[in-house]
Protein backbone atom coordinates (compact mmCIF):
# COMPACT_ATOMS: atom_id res chain seq x y z
CA UNK A 1 0.00 0.00 0.00
CA UNK A 2 1.20 3.50 -0.86
CA UNK A 3 -0.37 6.63 0.63
CA UNK A 4 0.89 9.82 -1.02
CA UNK A 5 0.75 12.56 1.62
CA UNK A 6 1.74 15.40 -0.71
CA UNK A 7 -0.49 15.97 -3.77
CA UNK A 8 -2.30 19.03 -5.08
CA UNK A 9 -5.70 19.47 -6.68
CA UNK A 10 -7.91 22.26 -8.02
CA UNK A 11 -11.49 22.49 -9.23
CA UNK A 12 -11.79 22.53 -12.99
CA UNK A 13 -13.54 25.89 -12.88
CA UNK A 14 -14.35 28.70 -10.47
CA UNK A 15 -15.74 32.24 -10.89
CA UNK A 16 -13.66 35.25 -11.88
CA UNK A 17 -12.49 36.05 -8.37
CA UNK A 18 -11.12 39.50 -9.26
CA UNK A 19 -14.61 40.47 -10.42
CA UNK A 20 -16.35 38.67 -7.55
CA UNK A 21 -14.32 40.32 -4.80
CA UNK A 22 -13.68 43.64 -6.54
CA UNK A 23 -9.87 43.71 -6.60
CA UNK A 24 -7.08 41.93 -8.43
CA UNK A 25 -4.49 39.32 -7.54
CA UNK A 26 -6.51 36.10 -7.53
CA UNK A 27 -5.79 33.07 -9.70
CA UNK A 28 -8.00 32.22 -12.65
CA UNK A 29 -7.83 29.27 -15.03
CA UNK A 30 -7.47 29.73 -18.78
CA UNK A 31 -8.49 26.47 -20.47
CA UNK A 32 -6.67 27.36 -23.65
CA UNK A 33 -6.64 23.87 -25.17
CA UNK A 34 -8.11 20.44 -24.37
CA UNK A 35 -6.80 18.86 -21.16
CA UNK A 36 -4.58 21.87 -20.41
CA UNK A 37 -4.98 25.17 -18.60
CA UNK A 38 -2.91 28.14 -17.53
CA UNK A 39 -3.07 29.41 -13.97
CA UNK A 40 -3.20 33.17 -14.52
CA UNK A 41 -2.71 36.07 -12.12
CA UNK A 42 -3.79 39.08 -14.13
CA UNK A 43 -1.94 38.73 -17.45
CA UNK A 44 0.89 36.70 -15.93
CA UNK A 45 1.11 32.93 -16.36
CA UNK A 46 1.85 31.42 -12.98
CA UNK A 47 1.87 27.78 -14.10
CA UNK A 48 0.57 25.50 -16.81
CA UNK A 49 -1.38 22.50 -15.60
CA UNK A 50 -3.01 19.45 -17.17
CA UNK A 51 -6.24 17.62 -16.49
CA UNK A 52 -4.74 15.41 -13.79
CA UNK A 53 -4.79 18.53 -11.61
CA UNK A 54 -8.61 18.56 -11.57
CA UNK A 55 -9.88 15.23 -12.94
CA UNK A 56 -10.18 12.51 -10.25
CA UNK A 57 -10.62 9.79 -12.86
CA UNK A 58 -7.32 10.74 -14.51
CA UNK A 59 -5.62 10.83 -11.11
CA UNK A 60 -6.89 7.37 -10.20
CA UNK A 61 -5.66 5.96 -13.52
CA UNK A 62 -2.21 7.44 -12.95
CA UNK A 63 -2.20 6.22 -9.33
CA UNK A 64 -3.04 2.72 -10.50
CA UNK A 65 -0.11 2.76 -12.92
CA UNK A 66 2.24 3.92 -10.13
CA UNK A 67 0.79 1.57 -7.51
CA UNK A 68 -0.46 4.44 -5.34
CA UNK A 69 -3.38 3.31 -3.17
CA UNK A 70 -4.46 6.71 -1.82
CA UNK A 71 -3.66 10.36 -2.40
CA UNK A 72 -3.98 13.07 0.23
CA UNK A 73 -5.45 16.07 -1.58
CA UNK A 74 -4.56 19.68 -0.82
CA UNK A 75 -4.88 22.89 -2.80
CA UNK A 76 -2.08 24.51 -4.79
CA UNK A 77 -0.35 26.86 -2.31
CA UNK A 78 -0.78 29.95 -4.50
CA UNK A 79 -4.49 29.62 -3.67
CA UNK A 80 -3.87 30.33 0.06
CA UNK A 81 -4.50 34.03 -0.66
CA UNK A 82 -3.36 35.15 2.79
CA UNK A 83 -2.96 38.65 1.35
CA UNK A 84 -6.70 38.98 0.58
CA UNK A 85 -9.48 40.42 2.71
CA UNK A 86 -10.29 37.79 5.37
CA UNK A 87 -13.94 37.37 4.36
CA UNK A 88 -12.93 36.80 0.74
CA UNK A 89 -10.18 34.35 1.67
CA UNK A 90 -12.71 32.46 3.79
CA UNK A 91 -15.17 32.34 0.90
CA UNK A 92 -12.46 31.00 -1.42
CA UNK A 93 -11.27 28.51 1.21
CA UNK A 94 -14.80 27.17 1.63
CA UNK A 95 -15.12 26.73 -2.14
CA UNK A 96 -11.83 24.81 -2.35
CA UNK A 97 -12.57 22.74 0.76
CA UNK A 98 -16.06 21.79 -0.40
CA UNK A 99 -14.55 20.65 -3.70
CA UNK A 100 -11.93 18.46 -2.00
CA UNK A 101 -14.58 16.99 0.29
CA UNK A 102 -16.76 16.17 -2.72
CA UNK A 103 -13.87 14.32 -4.40
CA UNK A 104 -13.15 12.39 -1.19
CA UNK A 105 -16.82 11.45 -0.75
CA UNK A 106 -16.90 10.15 -4.32
CA UNK A 107 -13.77 8.01 -3.86
CA UNK A 108 -13.25 7.48 -0.11
CA UNK A 109 -10.82 4.60 -0.54
CA UNK A 110 -8.62 6.53 -2.98
CA UNK A 111 -8.49 10.03 -1.51
CA UNK A 112 -8.23 11.82 1.82
CA UNK A 113 -8.37 15.59 2.11
CA UNK A 114 -6.63 18.53 3.77
CA UNK A 115 -8.34 21.91 4.02
CA UNK A 116 -7.02 25.38 3.34
CA UNK A 117 -7.82 28.04 5.98
CA UNK A 118 -7.55 31.88 5.94
CA UNK A 119 -4.64 32.37 8.34
CA UNK A 120 -4.76 36.17 7.97
CA UNK A 121 -7.70 35.92 10.39
CA UNK A 122 -6.91 33.16 12.92
CA UNK A 123 -10.45 33.10 14.33
CA UNK A 124 -11.93 32.55 10.87
CA UNK A 125 -9.20 29.99 10.17
CA UNK A 126 -9.97 28.07 13.34
CA UNK A 127 -13.69 28.12 12.58
CA UNK A 128 -13.17 26.86 9.02
CA UNK A 129 -10.83 24.13 10.25
CA UNK A 130 -13.53 22.98 12.66
CA UNK A 131 -16.13 22.93 9.87
CA UNK A 132 -13.82 20.93 7.64
CA UNK A 133 -13.09 18.33 10.30
CA UNK A 134 -16.57 18.00 11.82
CA UNK A 135 -18.80 18.55 8.77
CA UNK A 136 -16.68 17.66 5.74
CA UNK A 137 -14.63 14.80 7.14
CA UNK A 138 -11.27 16.23 6.07
CA UNK A 139 -8.20 15.08 8.00
CA UNK A 140 -6.64 18.46 8.75
CA UNK A 141 -5.26 21.45 6.88
CA UNK A 142 -2.44 22.44 4.61
CA UNK A 143 -1.01 25.83 5.59
CA UNK A 144 1.76 28.10 4.35
CA UNK A 145 5.09 28.83 6.01
CA UNK A 146 4.17 32.39 6.92
CA UNK A 147 1.35 34.94 6.67
CA UNK A 148 2.26 37.99 4.64
CA UNK A 149 1.47 41.60 5.35
CA UNK A 150 -1.22 43.24 3.24
CA UNK A 151 -3.21 46.48 3.43
CA UNK A 152 -6.28 44.40 2.59
CA UNK A 153 -5.93 42.40 5.80
CA UNK A 154 -4.89 45.29 8.00
CA UNK A 155 -1.68 43.44 8.87
CA UNK A 156 1.41 45.63 8.65
CA UNK A 157 4.03 42.93 9.18
CA UNK A 158 4.67 39.43 7.88
CA UNK A 159 4.31 36.87 10.66
CA UNK A 160 5.94 33.47 11.09
CA UNK A 161 4.26 30.43 12.57
CA UNK A 162 5.40 31.21 16.11
CA UNK A 163 3.24 34.35 16.22
CA UNK A 164 0.93 34.45 19.24
CA UNK A 165 -2.07 35.34 17.07
CA UNK A 166 -2.04 31.81 15.59
CA UNK A 167 -2.50 30.03 18.92
CA UNK A 168 -6.24 29.76 18.41
CA UNK A 169 -5.57 27.76 15.23
CA UNK A 170 -3.13 25.41 16.97
CA UNK A 171 -5.53 24.98 19.88
CA UNK A 172 -8.41 23.93 17.62
CA UNK A 173 -6.13 21.64 15.60
CA UNK A 174 -5.04 19.89 18.78
CA UNK A 175 -8.57 19.61 20.16
CA UNK A 176 -9.91 18.19 16.89
CA UNK A 177 -6.93 15.87 16.34
CA UNK A 178 -6.40 17.61 12.99
CA UNK A 179 -3.17 17.10 11.06
CA UNK A 180 -1.30 20.24 9.92
CA UNK A 181 0.78 19.98 6.73
CA UNK A 182 3.10 22.97 6.24
CA UNK A 183 3.96 23.82 2.62
CA UNK A 184 6.25 26.67 1.48
CA UNK A 185 4.75 29.51 -0.49
CA UNK A 186 5.54 33.11 -1.50
CA UNK A 187 9.25 32.50 -1.00
CA UNK A 188 11.36 34.96 0.93
CA UNK A 189 13.94 36.81 -1.16
CA UNK A 190 12.11 36.05 -4.38
CA UNK A 191 12.82 39.57 -5.67
CA UNK A 192 16.53 38.62 -5.68
CA UNK A 193 15.85 35.38 -7.57
CA UNK A 194 14.40 36.32 -10.95
CA UNK A 195 16.30 33.62 -12.84
CA UNK A 196 17.02 29.89 -12.88
CA UNK A 197 13.82 28.90 -11.01
CA UNK A 198 15.67 29.91 -7.82
CA UNK A 199 12.58 30.68 -5.72
CA UNK A 200 11.66 27.00 -6.00
CA UNK A 201 15.24 25.71 -5.67
CA UNK A 202 16.56 28.02 -2.93
CA UNK A 203 13.59 29.89 -1.48
CA UNK A 204 11.38 26.86 -0.80
CA UNK A 205 13.95 24.95 1.29
CA UNK A 206 14.72 28.13 3.24
CA UNK A 207 11.00 28.85 3.82
CA UNK A 208 10.43 25.39 5.24
CA UNK A 209 13.43 25.60 7.56
CA UNK A 210 12.24 29.03 8.70
CA UNK A 211 8.84 27.57 9.59
CA UNK A 212 10.36 24.66 11.53
CA UNK A 213 12.75 26.90 13.46
CA UNK A 214 9.99 29.40 14.21
CA UNK A 215 7.70 26.76 15.67
CA UNK A 216 10.55 25.06 17.52
CA UNK A 217 12.27 28.11 19.03
CA UNK A 218 8.88 29.75 19.60
CA UNK A 219 7.73 26.84 21.75
CA UNK A 220 4.70 25.94 19.61
CA UNK A 221 5.45 22.20 19.72
CA UNK A 222 5.71 22.37 23.52
CA UNK A 223 2.53 24.37 24.08
CA UNK A 224 0.57 22.00 21.83
CA UNK A 225 2.25 18.64 22.42
CA UNK A 226 -0.53 16.55 20.86
CA UNK A 227 -0.72 18.53 17.60
CA UNK A 228 0.60 16.61 14.61
CA UNK A 229 2.61 18.78 12.19
CA UNK A 230 4.39 17.71 8.99
CA UNK A 231 6.64 19.74 6.72
CA UNK A 232 6.88 19.34 2.95
CA UNK A 233 9.96 18.60 0.86
CA UNK A 234 11.76 16.67 3.57
CA UNK A 235 11.80 19.65 5.89
CA UNK A 236 13.61 21.81 3.34
CA UNK A 237 17.03 23.00 4.47
CA UNK A 238 16.43 22.14 8.13
CA UNK A 239 17.81 18.57 8.26
CA UNK A 240 21.04 19.64 6.58
CA UNK A 241 21.64 22.59 8.91
CA UNK A 242 20.61 21.05 12.25
CA UNK A 243 24.26 21.02 13.34
CA UNK A 244 24.52 24.75 12.75
CA UNK A 245 21.16 25.37 14.44
CA UNK A 246 22.11 23.34 17.52
CA UNK A 247 25.53 25.00 17.72
CA UNK A 248 23.92 28.44 17.58
CA UNK A 249 21.56 27.42 20.39
CA UNK A 250 24.57 26.60 22.61
CA UNK A 251 26.81 29.58 21.76
CA UNK A 252 24.14 32.30 21.51
CA UNK A 253 21.28 31.27 23.78
CA UNK A 254 20.55 34.98 24.25
CA UNK A 255 19.42 35.04 20.62
CA UNK A 256 18.13 31.50 20.01
CA UNK A 257 16.66 30.47 23.37
CA UNK A 258 14.65 33.62 24.00
CA UNK A 259 11.35 31.72 24.38
CA UNK A 260 12.38 28.08 24.59
CA UNK A 261 15.43 26.60 26.29
CA UNK A 262 15.10 23.12 24.79
CA UNK A 263 17.96 21.87 22.60
CA UNK A 264 16.76 21.84 18.96
CA UNK A 265 18.06 18.29 18.54
CA UNK A 266 15.63 17.16 21.23
CA UNK A 267 12.84 17.63 18.68
CA UNK A 268 14.35 14.91 16.51
CA UNK A 269 14.38 11.17 17.18
CA UNK A 270 16.63 10.45 20.15
CA UNK A 271 16.99 7.51 22.53
CA UNK A 272 13.49 5.98 22.61
CA UNK A 273 11.66 9.22 21.83
CA UNK A 274 10.07 9.87 18.44
CA UNK A 275 10.69 13.14 16.62
CA UNK A 276 8.25 15.90 17.54
CA UNK A 277 7.21 16.58 13.95
CA UNK A 278 6.98 14.82 10.60
CA UNK A 279 8.51 15.40 7.17
CA UNK A 280 7.66 13.98 3.79
CA UNK A 281 10.12 11.94 1.74
CA UNK A 282 10.39 14.28 -1.26
CA UNK A 283 14.16 14.85 -1.41
CA UNK A 284 15.11 13.20 -4.75
CA UNK A 285 18.35 11.80 -3.31
CA UNK A 286 19.21 8.57 -1.52
CA UNK A 287 21.74 10.17 0.82
CA UNK A 288 19.27 12.90 1.73
CA UNK A 289 16.61 10.30 2.52
CA UNK A 290 19.13 8.35 4.62
CA UNK A 291 19.77 11.53 6.62
CA UNK A 292 16.04 12.05 7.14
CA UNK A 293 15.72 8.51 8.46
CA UNK A 294 18.68 9.02 10.78
CA UNK A 295 17.25 12.27 12.18
CA UNK A 296 13.54 11.48 12.21
CA UNK A 297 13.15 7.72 12.02
CA UNK A 298 10.78 5.86 9.72
CA UNK A 299 7.79 6.70 11.94
CA UNK A 300 8.18 10.40 11.16
CA UNK A 301 8.95 10.26 7.41
CA UNK A 302 5.93 9.89 5.11
CA UNK A 303 5.94 9.19 1.40
CA UNK A 304 5.05 12.32 -0.57
CA UNK A 305 5.42 13.03 -4.27
CA UNK A 306 4.16 16.60 -4.97
CA UNK A 307 1.93 15.12 -7.68
CA UNK A 308 1.20 16.34 -10.34
CA UNK A 309 3.96 18.96 -10.64
CA UNK A 310 7.37 18.72 -12.34
CA UNK A 311 9.45 19.15 -9.17
CA UNK A 312 7.69 16.12 -7.75
CA UNK A 313 8.70 12.49 -7.94
CA UNK A 314 8.01 11.31 -11.48
CA UNK A 315 7.29 7.74 -10.34
CA UNK A 316 5.76 8.19 -6.88
CA UNK A 317 7.50 6.09 -4.24
CA UNK A 318 10.35 4.95 -6.46
CA UNK A 319 13.12 6.40 -4.26
CA UNK A 320 11.90 4.54 -1.18
CA UNK A 321 11.29 1.34 -3.12
CA UNK A 322 14.78 1.46 -4.67
CA UNK A 323 16.72 1.60 -1.38
CA UNK A 324 17.96 -1.94 -0.82
CA UNK A 325 19.16 -1.25 2.72
CA UNK A 326 15.59 -0.65 3.90
CA UNK A 327 13.78 -3.67 5.30
CA UNK A 328 10.30 -4.58 4.01
CA UNK A 329 8.91 -3.40 7.36
CA UNK A 330 10.63 0.00 7.00
CA UNK A 331 9.33 0.40 3.46
CA UNK A 332 5.78 -0.35 4.58
CA UNK A 333 6.13 2.26 7.32
CA UNK A 334 7.46 4.90 4.95
CA UNK A 335 5.06 4.19 2.09
CA UNK A 336 1.86 4.08 4.14
CA UNK A 337 2.27 3.62 7.89
CA UNK A 338 3.55 7.09 8.73
CA UNK A 339 0.89 8.82 6.62
CA UNK A 340 -1.82 6.75 8.32
CA UNK A 341 -0.51 7.76 11.74
CA UNK A 342 -0.15 11.42 10.77
CA UNK A 343 -3.66 11.58 9.32
CA UNK A 344 -5.22 9.72 12.24
CA UNK A 345 -6.37 6.84 10.04
CA UNK A 346 -5.25 4.29 12.63
CA UNK A 347 -7.20 3.35 15.74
Amino acid sequence: MKIDLHTHILPRNWPDLDAKYGYSGFVRLDHYKPCCARMMVGDRVFREITDNTWDPKQRIEECDRAGVSMQVLSTVPVMFSYWAKPADALDLSRRLNDHIAEIVRGHPKRFAGLATIPLQDPDLAASELERCIRDLGLRGAQIGTHVDASPLTGRVDTINLDNASLQSVWSVAEQLDAAIFVHPWDMLGKERMPDYWLPWLVGMPAETSLAICSMMFGGVFDRFPSMRVAFAHGGGAFPFTIGRIEHAFHVRPDLCAMENNANPRNYLTHKNTLARFYVDSLVHDRDALRLLLKLFGAHRVAFGSDYPFPLGEAHPGKLIESMKELSPKQKVQLLSGTAREFLGLIG
